[in-house]
């Protein structure tokens, strides 16, 4: 038989799909995937529930629900100052993963160079290379995790036409300053090219960090191609309600991709989610708070068993260096025996990166569990590294 598409077959399966498996297989507390293990609002669950029963289960606007499209534009003025018109400038997809796909197929031609900013998310470079175009790859380094602008400004060419922008990033939990998104801005602006803005960590910062969408920027209004994440702003991940914000000339390219990807999404979830996002001011700031107590827990437990733990800034993940611990393996290996072992999973952090040389000893814990899970996740490291500990002292001995 004639082979099949080049690209997919050499893609494998995505690490957090492995990694969930394994877990399973072996009875271990998953801390890989992002998804929390409690539910979302509970008005915003009634809320969608109840429109599944209101009679109204056909296809809703290929663009989105009129209520969840309002609530995403009224959102962007309320958290950004951002004016919006929700008729023409919100496409709601099914989910973020293809909100950010559509937005790339928007302005991408075979042939054009896409700016990618390493560690990313695994989706990304598929796509990219799916649509035919070239990434061009620039490096943040660890543990700092700052932007190298020289190495950035050559990235961007006569071929560029877009950058991939995660803030707050997935996995390294950075929030970019706003004088690194001045930077980006001016390299956008002077090669006439696009931004897309993977954001759907927006209202989940700690430390007094806040969120600043590169749309916000001046010149920028009408480059950007801005991501939100129901399942990530209210703990409702299966959902898959994405939202993109844009201005009215990149809309309709959006929306014919959101068209040939899934043409449109339950209607019932957009408007649960329309819901969510009118809750008041108390609901985002408690989001962002518990989730900081959550990351502390769980910062301060790994610490104490000798990790070596990264600076959290924002998402739901926190990256640590394991070489204190003792291990001899790469990333791949410690993370295999974390979740046979150990009875943990996390995800060895380079399988955020496209090339072999990506530094090794990182694993990443993600941290939107309930603290009983939290705690009981530390106490079977503990036992694991005691027990480690005590296999290499009888060897010596």
């Amino acid at each position: 038989m004639k082979p099949q598409n080049d690209l997919l077959s050499a893609t494998g399966t995505t690490i957090f799909t492995v990694m969930s498996a394994l877990a399973n297989e072996h009875g271990a507390i998953n801390l890989g995937q992002g998804f929390p293990d409690y539910d979302g609002p509970a008005d915003v669950i009634h809320a969608a529930a109840a429109a599944l029963l209101d009679g109204r289960n056909q296809y809703p606007p290929m663009s989105g629900a009129p209520e969840l499209r309002q609530a995403v534009a009224a959102a962007n003025k309320r958290f950004y100052g951002i004016e919006v018109d929700p008729n023409a400038e919100v496409v709601v997809t099914s989910g973020a993963t293809e909100a950010i796909t559509a937005c790339l197929m928007a302005v991408l031609n075979p042939g054009d160079e896409c700016v990618l900013i390493e560690p990313l998310y695994d989706t990304y470079l598929p796509v990219v290379k799916l649509l035919g175009a070239i990434p061009k790859l620039v490096r943040l380094t660890p543990p700092k995790w700052e932007l190298p602008r020289a190495e950035l400004a050559a990235a961007f060419g006569p071929k560029t036409k877009a950058i991939l922008l995660n803030t707050p990033m997935n996995p390294t939990s950075k929030v970019f300053t706003s004088a690194e998104l001045a930077f980006i801005a001016d390299l956008v602006q002077r090669h006439d090219c696009y931004a897309v803005c993977d954001e759907v960590y927006e209202h989940l910062t700690f430390d007094g960090w806040k969120h600043i969408p590169l749309m916000t920027l001046p010149g920028m209004r009408e480059r950007c191609m801005r991501v939100g994440s129901a399942g990530k702003t209210f703990s409702l991940t299966g959902w898959k309600i994405g939202y993109v914000t844009c201005d009215r000339s990149l809309a309709p390219n959006v929306t014919k991709a959101h068209q040939n990807l899934t043409f449109t999404t339950p209607p019932n979830l957009q408007r649960g989610v329309a819901v969510g996002l009118a809750k008041d001011d108390a609901y985002f700031e408690s989001l962002s708070s518990s989730l900081q107590a959550k990351r502390d827990r769980l910062a301060a437990g790994l610490a104490r068993l000798g990790f070596g733990v990264l600076p959290t800034q924002g998402s739901y993940f926190i990256t640590t260096d394991f070489r204190p611990l003792g291990f001899n393996g790469d990333d791949v290996a410690f993370c295999r025996a974390l979740t046979i072992e150990a009875k943990v999973t996390a995800i060895p952090v380079t399988a955020f990166y496209a090339s072999a040389d990506a530094p090794n000893h990182y694993a990443r814990f993600a941290f939107c569990k309930g603290d009983a899970v939290i705690d009981a996740a530390l106490a079977r490291m503990e036992a694991w590294i005691a027990s480690r500990a005590g296999g290499v002292r009888a060897a010596a001995g």
